[in-house]
């Protein structure tokens, strides 16, 4: 069991703290390794004098991983532009500690410190968290899927997908951290920084699961849509075509129009419905366009769009692939000039 100078045991030192709830900073000339000690395993964030080195620690942080360290360490030198033999900012491989020991913290050093820190927290450290809550709470293990889900995640928060971002609370926890960062990184600095996420980041943490619950109920989603598709293309595989070429405008609804631009009416398609179809797909297939277009099976698709992205365009290109050819919207109108 190791002791301090004060001759009193790590445990022993622990429990008089924990029983008389006193602030860790008067007890500032306590060997580092037992503050350490201390730090590690509770939220507790002081500034002291570590006499045993000879002048002021200026700022310490303690990971319980070695990764972490490294990764935070290496992000550090970038943003301060030093090289890793620098005396500056000093890592201990073994204890996980990272040390910056200069004679004085400039407040454009104590900034930049900061921002390495908020990019460590938001950008590097919350891949992993990503992948954590992904194996851990939702148990996709697989690295194939999990890709799969983190492209879904990254599309949200880069503001790709609108439709999803409505599942979601509009709240930012940008201003939270960086309150948080800025409470923790004063003049002389020492933390723990598994604590400092475990009790002053909680909120940002599981706004990063809400992230990954979306995204994985849309993978899922995807995975049903590919197996539909591919079922259809199966299906088509086997149809001998009703029709050469089909025009198909689509509009606020959509109208079929044979190769001699005359309108297929309503109760015409309804006919040529394959009711098989319709009975092994009663969800999926859309008996107004979908079903219809299946059940004839044309060896040419003429589709007339305003918007090429719109999910229904999308559906039938994917089931028909070469057979469909998309063209804009007022194409249509040449030929009945």
């Amino acid at each position: 069991m190791r002791t301090s100078r004060s001759g009193w045991t790590e445990s022993q030192i622990l429990e008089f703290f924990h029983v008389k709830k006193l602030p860790l900073g008067r007890f500032f000339l306590l060997p580092s390794f037992v503050l350490t000690s201390i730090l590690a395993k509770y939220p507790i964030y002081i500034n002291y004098r570590n006499i045993n080195e000879g002048g002021i620690v200026l700022a310490e942080i303690i990971f319980q991983s070695k990764d972490d360290a490294e990764k935070f360490y290496h992000h550090l030198l970038k943003v301060l532009k030093l090289t890793p033999d620098n005396e500056k900012i000093l890592l201990y491989e073994d204890r996980h500690i990272l040390k910056i020991t200069e004679d004085k913290l400039t407040h454009n050093c104590l900034n930049h410190i900061r921002k390495a820190f908020y990019e460590f927290v938001t950008e590097i450290k919350r891949d992993d968290w990503f992948k954590r809550i992904l194996a851990e709470n939702y148990f996709f293990q697989d690295p194939e899927e999990q890709l799969h889900v983190m492209e879904i995640i990254y599309s949200i928060l880069d503001g790709e997908r609108k439709d999803l971002e409505i599942f979601l609370e509009k709240k930012s926890q940008e201003q939270r951290i960086i309150e948080a960062i800025d409470q923790v990184f004063q003049d002389n600095i020492s933390l723990s920084f598994d604590s400092f996420i475990k009790f002053r980041l909680r909120p940002y943490l599981l706004d990063l699961e809400s992230y990954v619950k979306i995204s994985i109920d849309e993978y899922k989603m995807e995975q049903e849509y590919q197996i539909f598709v591919q079922t259809l293309r199966e299906f088509l595989q086997d149809r001998t075509p009703k029709m050469e070429i089909l025009h198909l405008l689509l509009d606020e609804e959509i109208i079929f129009y044979n190769e001699k631009i005359e309108e297929i009416k309503r109760g015409e398609l309804i006919k040529m419905i394959d009711r098989k179809l319709l009975s092994n797909h009663p969800v999926y297939v859309d008996s107004a366009s979908i079903a219809p277009l299946l059940s004839i099976a044309p060896a040419t698709i003429f589709l007339y769009t305003k918007n090429p992205d719109e999910a229904l365009v999308r559906t039938i290109s994917n089931i028909f692939e070469e057979r469909v050819m998309i063209l804009p919207f007022d194409h249509f109108q040449c030929l009945n000039w």
